[in-house]
């Protein structure tokens, strides 16, 4: 087992590597953009990847950027959330043994859980889909300094250094800066 490296969320050269996810109806593929992004907000870093629509090749994709990024300085993960590109199941806890580093996913919204939606759009196969979803376990509801709510699973470090992080990172509202710019660049990635 990875023992995970401290993240120091006061320390000024504190790096996050968030990671967030666009596409179109109708594509095969969705666009993941990560930022690498330190505490004082300068981005130093960037990496892209895919994804399969209702497939299951987004953990190792992220996997896959972080290692093409070839740096050790990067001290912690974010996602923006772990179910993407139409049911693509992200495993927090693979991506944070394979990479050695504390992963934090945040969602922005409460919800009943996605299984029936799953059956629904997995009518053959959402066993194995379930499965995936329910090994995530439940998120836990936290405030961040700003005021706002939001939703966390995280890996390699408790909900308490989590919140740290976040609060490190996000200036207003509730999205972390780095997975404000993360979303962006998949976007435009999109569009090429």
């Amino acid at each position: 087992m990875l023992v995970h490296r401290r993240v120091h969320s006061e320390k000024k050269g504190v790096r996050v590597f968030a990671i967030a996810e666009s596409f179109k109806k109708g594509t095969a593929k969705s666009v993941l953009a990560g930022v690498v992004m330190r505490r004082d907000l300068v981005v130093d870093g960037m990496a892209f990847g895919t994804a399969t629509i209702g497939g299951d090749d987004a953990t190792e994709s992220i996997i896959s950027m972080h290692r093409s990024l070839a740096r050790d300085d990067v001290n912690c993960i974010i996602l923006d959330g772990l179910v993407i590109s139409m049911y693509n199941i992200i495993d927090g806890g693979r991506v944070s043994d394979k990479t050695g580093l504390p992963v934090i996913a945040v969602t922005f919204e409460d919800s009943p859980g996605l299984e029936s939606a799953i059956k629904h759009h997995f009518p053959d196969g959402w066993q194995d889909k379930l499965a995936q979803y329910e090994k995530l376990g439940t998120r836990e509801r936290v405030t961040l300094r700003t005021g706002k709510h939001l939703y966390i699973r995280c890996w390699g470090l408790n909900g308490k250094r989590a919140v740290s992080v976040l609060n490190a990172f996000t200036l207003q509202g509730a999205i972390p800066e780095p997975v404000k710019v993360a979303k962006l660049a998949a976007r435009s990635a999109l569009s090429l």
